[in-house]
Formats: C-alpha cells, structure tokens, sequence
C-alpha cells in the first residue's frame, strides 16, 4: 500500500518515517520515497488508518492518505 506523508524534507525525514513505520506490530517493510512524499509499505496483516497516521504524527509528520 501507498501512504502519502507530508512534511518530510531532508534524508533524515525519510529515516525517522521509516523508522516510525517499521514500529507499527505487523508492518513487514516499509520504504520511503522523499521526492514523492510517499511511503511503500508491505504488512502481515490489516493495519487501521489510525494507527498509520499515529505513528506518523508522534514522528512529527502529517498523513494526508492510504492507497
């Protein structure tokens, strides 16, 4: 799935989201793309919109969307 992240600007923006998601029980993979404000991220099992969009906002960025 396609998470659409803003606020990220620098390397260790991408980083800290990574890092943010890779957190959430059940996220298997998670990669950044700074340029287009995304997030790839594979899971093990359903994870709610809420819990995406906590764990991003407690590392200082905002979720505007899941595809």
């Amino acid at each position: 799935m396609r998470l659409y992240v803003e606020g990220m600007t620098c390397e260790h923006c991408k980083m800290h989201v990574e890092e943010a998601l890779k957190g959430i029980k059940g996220v298997k993979r998670a990669e950044v793309d700074l340029n287009k404000g995304t997030a790839e991220v594979e899971t093990k099992r359903e994870i709610s919109f809420d819990t995406f969009k906590k764990a991003i906002e407690e590392a200082g960025y905002t979720l505007v969307k899941i595809e």
